[in-house]
């Protein structure tokens, strides 16, 4: 090990954790090697973000880590074996008073073997977005709907609870309430907020018969949209474009955060729009703010 290994592994404890390996845990050399691998390999993580020793690693800094090894295109089972020797790492020094709190405790392991939706490609987003017919009483509806869901990567239940209130047009922003109450601003890009406009200007004003309850997207009764009524509406326009694979409003979803990343987008940000907060998912947690997130939205999306 370098000069400057050993001084990492000296500020981090490194040298009696050890030694808790090999004389109360009675691991194997081979275990005990790759278990303080895991842990110097975070210390230098650490040290990049100033943090000089162990005490001042917090969750932050954990999922950041987290993130470097999902990047680094680690299987989520390598990602979990690594969780666990961090976990050891912090339970010995909680329990030698070396530090207060143990920042493992909400870090979540990756799940293996999550399946994704396949997602369409750009031809087939092109497709699908010209198959609703303009003559279609409520084609500004469809289309917007669409174009939201693509555009801003939305979960089905979060198109169908948008509020007039939840929309920033002018600046072309959508504010929403995503699992857990948890609030997030996505920027919509310019295809999906012309779209929008123009059904909240043309169309909708006329569906609204006083039942709406502010919500955006309504039916033909004048009432809130269903997540069934918008996955029927995804399905007719599927068939109408001819695409054969299963398409749904996730689908969609999908390929928007595909797409970004395909276009060269970082994982920061696409994690920030969908509103993830496992690595199971994007693998990343990190806050950005509105400016870069739609400079970002406009530079790799393709309806940005």
């Amino acid at each position: 090990m370098s000069e400057a290994g050993e001084d990492v592994a000296r500020a981090f404890h490194l040298e009696p954790y050890s030694d808790y390996l090999l004389f109360e845990r009675g691991l194997s050399p081979t275990t005990r090697e790759a278990y303080l691998n895991d842990c110097l390999e975070l210390a230098r993580f650490a040290r990049s973000r100033s943090a000089s020793r162990p005490a001042d690693v917090d969750y932050p800094m954990l999922r950041g880590h987290v993130a470097r090894l999902a990047e680094r295109g680690l299987a989520p089972s390598t990602i979990a074996r690594k969780l666990s020797a961090l976990r050891s790492y912090f339970r010995y020094l909680v329990a030698e008073d070396l530090v207060a709190v143990d920042p493992t405790d909400r870090l979540e392991a990756p799940r293996a073997g999550r399946p994704l939706p396949e997602a369409l490609s750009y031809e087939e987003v092109e497709r699908l977005l010209r198959a609703v017919p303009t003559t279609l009483k409520l084609a500004m509806r469809d289309l917007a709907m669409l174009e939201v869901l693509y555009g801003a990567g939305l979960r089905v239940s979060e198109l169908t609870s948008l509020t007039l209130r939840n929309l920033d047009l002018d600046e072309g922003f959508v504010r929403v309430l995503g699992k857990g109450s948890k609030e997030r601003l996505v920027p919509l890009g310019g295809r999906a907020n012309d779209a929008l406009a123009r059904y909240l200007r043309e169309l909708r004003p006329g569906l609204d018969r006083g039942a709406s309850r502010g919500v955006v997207f309504l039916n033909r009764l004048g009432r809130p949209l269903s997540r069934m009524g918008a996955w029927k509406i995804v399905r007719r326009h599927v068939d109408g474009a001819g695409i054969e694979k299963p398409v749904s409003p996730h689908t969609l979803r999908h390929t928007f955060a595909t797409h970004l990343l395909e276009g060269g987008a970082d994982l920061a940000s696409v994690q920030e729009m969908l509103g993830h907060s496992d690595i199971s998912t994007t693998q990343i947690y990190t806050h950005v703010d509105r400016t870069y997130l739609r400079k970002v939205h406009r530079t790799y999306h393709p309806r940005g």
